[in-house]
């Protein structure tokens, strides 16, 4: 009603300065939809600070709006002026008059999707990020190295490894790396909030040793019936002193050195590295991937179960035993006699 008075008060003042037939024709001017530009698309920038009536020219320039007087009007029939917002806008059709400046006032800026799976580490974020064409993969490594944005969290850390939280983000094209590192920590901190906090120090465990041992699980398993289950095993590998022989912190040692092809082999489960847990107990010094909330809540909240050991079956799925002796069985049967049929 708010609206109809306005546009009745507009238009009875164009009656008196034109007559009636005038305030129809700019009525029909603002609200007829119009593309004078070629091709499917058109952008149009605008950059912070910038005026009404310059805003009103580079949509004209872009043939957005068909000139600066139908977009005077629009802005004077809507009342949203001062509300017009500064950013990228993308059009692909007509659009009335009126209906860009509802566009310009709501911000609604373009912006392009990127997705990071769980699991994935800073370089393989990197190339998904250069894939994509966000911007290069050294801008990405540059700005995930940045460790002050997750400083007062994690005082050890050296980079955001473990902290840029696996998603999907919206960005405005052209918005630089570290503006995407810094969505990811945030969206990190949200997750790893304060209930999860509150259990990390009820169990005496540091911020660091938390991911780390998501990152072990979300790199284990991909099952959500799993990761608890292999969250204990580590769990309690940790508590008897055990190493903990985990061979995805093999890979992302392999991975540092510049030397994974993609497959483990038996000499490389002594390459001298502090990531390695074939070679060095207790944890890794970091994490070794980006876990989601559900590893990081199995590593919180393990499974009650006494596992000690698990081998792949090969499907995606493993299987768990309490004693060598079974581990051993299990390993002859899914991966000695598996892979000779």
């Amino acid at each position: 009603m708010r609206r109809l008075a306005a546009s009745l008060a507009i238009l009875t003042c164009i009656a008196a300065a034109g007559g009636g037939a005038t305030a129809y024709v700019i009525w029909e001017r603002i609200h007829a939809p119009h593309q004078g530009y070629q091709g499917a698309e058109q952008f149009v920038d605008v950059p912070a600070g910038t005026g009404t009536a310059a805003i009103g020219r580079r949509l004209v320039e872009a043939g957005v709006v068909r000139d600066a007087f139908t977009f005077r009007a629009a802005v004077w029939w809507s009342g949203r002026a001062r509300t017009l917002q500064a950013g990228e806008y993308h059009f692909d059709r007509p659009l009335a008059a009126v209906d860009v400046v509802d566009r310009l006032a709501r911000g609604d800026v373009y912006t392009r999707r990127i997705t990071f799976p769980e699991g994935l580490t800073m370089q393989d974020m990197a190339r998904v990020y250069e894939e994509r064409e966000f911007g290069s993969a050294a801008a990405f490594l540059d700005a995930a190295r940045d460790a002050s944005r997750i400083r007062d969290l994690d005082p050890a850390a050296t980079d955001l490894e473990g902290y840029l939280f696996p998603d999907t983000y919206a960005l405005p094209r052209g918005a630089p790396a570290r503006a995407l590192t810094g969505l990811m920590v945030d969206r990190f901190r949200a997750t790893f909030g304060d209930e999860l906090q509150r259990q990390a120090r009820a169990q005496d465990l540091s911020t660091r040793q938390v991911v780390t041992l998501a990152s072990l699980v979300e790199k284990e398993t991909g099952r959500a019936d799993e990761r608890s289950i292999v969250a204990a095993v580590y769990r309690n590998r940790l508590t008897l002193g055990m190493p903990l022989q985990a061979d995805p912190t093999v890979v992302y040692a392999l991975q540092e050195a510049g030397r994974y092809d993609g497959n483990i082999r038996r000499a490389d489960l002594v390459i001298d590295s502090p990531y390695n847990t074939y070679r060095y107990p207790g944890l890794p010094p970091g994490p070794i991937a980006a876990p989601g909330k559900a590893s990081l809540e199995a590593a919180l909240v393990p499974a009650r179960v006494s596992y000690l050991y698990f081998v792949s079956r090969n499907d995606g799925s493993h299987v768990f035993a309490t004693t060598l002796t079974e581990h051993n069985r299990n390993v002859r049967q899914f991966q000695i006699l598996y892979f000779r049929r």
